[in-house]
């Protein structure tokens, strides 16, 4: 596998060669570190997910590569200052009080945890511990206030006026005037001070501010201190030995920037992929402040995990819309992706983006009713149908069919009876056969008629097929939109000859006679 997957174009080996070739020799001493930032100031989200999980593709692909060792790092970010208060927590008028100060060292709104910084870290593990993501978890504060970034910290001071030299000419005036690559915090307030700030002596860590109109000399060491971020980033990078990041377009410019940095500490900017940001269905780039994105939470009531890594697996580099339209097709396709693999032969096996969901052990099987065909069904169906009654009309395509025998299935039924009823039932609405249209149902109706109820889908998709092509139509899609529109209430469709099948024969003359009357 190895030498497939050292030519394989997916783009989890792509990264992972970028990774070997910065060790043509095997990396000296420790793991190959892999790293995911986090800025706990808000709950994890779909964004924390998709990074998670696409830097876990990119290792898996490094272990078959290589047989170095590799470690994964959550990097939360949690000595940041509060720079707003989140819409989406409680106690806002506390928080508020503490703007300025470290995440840290700001009580929990929610009351549970010993700081904003505690729940919100608690949220995340127990977030990529949900998806069973394998990673150490490394909290900013613990390095500052326990001194594991002190030696660092000293190298930051001696680097002072070089990394100024790097930031100064990326800021706009004012910005400049009070740019400093480190932040104290006020011994007097505990806010994260944006002042110019004096080097004094760098190998003691200390410096020289103003705090509330008074000269202060002050240890940055042991979390008296942390760094701008695109510093800190740089910082961290070379502290803990980062070899591997990504991160998004949006960030592209700090990238260069904290790269730049990094090389003047001493180290060297990870390899990493820059991937697009998502869209909204307008096209427009999604933001917290206006709401328009879709949360991880609403993606797995309506779609399952698998399709979401699919979805998050899919072109990373290129813009994509996210919001419930594309769920549908994701888990189908995902399925049908799924559904290939056994058949393929290895190079095309390590391109399928299942190998890399799965980390090359994909189940074999894949369920008997695509999602696609479930949701016209329960369409068909109404707001209120229930899993017993699609069980039921599932015997008509699948013997003894049940969620014990079909337990992928049975969870298909439960997000498509959601789907429906938030998304589709309220949408759908059957017009009226035209002339050519009603004379082409009459047919249909008059075909089915003399089927017997186990007619396969294939012989049913032929009848349907054959009616088409000889009653007056323009074109085949003509003729199958009016089947959509005027038997389903929805602009597209399944091949009908499925749908018969596991809506059962009757029942589907019964909607002809339906859409006729």
């Amino acid at each position: 596998m190895r030498d497939a997957a050292m030519l394989s174009k997916a783009w989890p080996f792509e990264e992972a060669r970028k990774v070997l070739k910065r060790y043509p020799q095997g990396k000296a001493a420790g793991p190959v570190i892999f790293e995911t930032g986090y800025g706990p100031s808000g709950l994890p989200h779909i964004g924390t997910f998709n990074e998670v999980l696409r830097t876990t593709m990119v290792r898996r692909a490094f272990e078959t590569l290589s047989e170095m060792p590799t470690r994964l790092i959550a990097f939360s970010d949690d000595m940041d200052g509060l720079r707003k208060v989140p819409d989406n927590v409680p106690n806002q008028a506390m928080l508020a009080e503490h703007l300025g100060k470290p995440l840290s060292r700001i009580p929990d709104p929610f009351e549970k945890f010993e700081s904003f910084a505690h729940h919100n870290n608690a949220m995340l593990r127990e977030f990529l511990d949900r998806f069973g993501f394998d990673y150490e978890f490394v909290s900013s504060t613990t390095r500052y206030e326990g001194g594991h970034f002190d030696a660092a910290l000293k190298n930051v001071l001696r680097c002072n006026q070089a990394i100024l030299d790097i930031m100064l000419p990326t800021l706009r005036k004012e910005r400049a005037a009070t740019y400093s690559p480190i932040l104290p915090i006020s011994a007097k307030s505990g806010i994260v001070l944006q002042v110019p700030v004096e080097v004094v002596d760098a190998e003691a860590g200390l410096v020289r501010f103003e705090d509330d109109g008074e000269m202060v000399t002050q240890s940055v060491l042991g979390g008296k201190a942390k760094l701008q971020w695109k510093v800190d980033w740089a910082m961290r990078w070379v502290a803990l030995g980062v070899d591997y990041e990504m991160y998004g377009k949006d960030l592209t410019d700090s990238g260069i920037q904290s790269g730049k940095i990094a090389q003047v500490l001493g180290g060297r900017k990870p390899e990493g992929l820059i991937y697009e940001m998502f869209l909204d269905d307008k096209g427009e780039k999604i933001s917290k402040s206006k709401g328009n994105g879709l949360s991880l939470e609403q993606w797995l009531s309506y779609g399952t995990q698998e399709s979401l890594a699919f979805y998050a697996y899919r072109e990373p580099k290129s813009a994509k819309q996210l919001h419930m339209g594309v769920i549908p097709r994701a888990v189908d396709e995902y399925f049908q992706f799924r559904g290939n693999y056994a058949g393929q032969p290895l190079e095309q096996q390590l391109g399928n983006p299942v190998h890399h969901i799965h980390n090359g052990a994909v189940p074999a099987d894949v369920p008997p009713v695509s999602f696609g065909l479930l949701l016209n069904l329960v369409g068909v169906m109404g707001e209120h149908a229930t899993a017993p009654q699609v069980w039921a009309y599932l015997t008509n395509y699948v013997p003894d069919a049940s969620a014990a025998t079909h337990p992928e299935l049975a969870n298909l039924i439960n997000l498509a009876l959601a789907y429906n009823r938030d998304f589709i039932a309220p949408t759908l609405k059957r017009r009226k056969p035209s002339g050519v249209e009603a004379a082409a149902l009459q047919r249909l109706d008059a075909e089915l008629a003399g089927l017997a109820a186990d007619t396969s889908a294939e012989d049913i998709q032929n009848i349907v097929y054959e009616i088409g092509k000889t009653g007056g139509f323009e074109n085949l899609r003509d003729w199958f939109k009016a089947l959509y529109e005027t038997l389903l209430g929805s602009s597209a469709g399944p091949r009908m000859g499925s749908f018969i099948a596991l809506y059962g024969i009757e029942n589907s003359r019964k909607l002809i006679a339906e859409a006729l009357a």
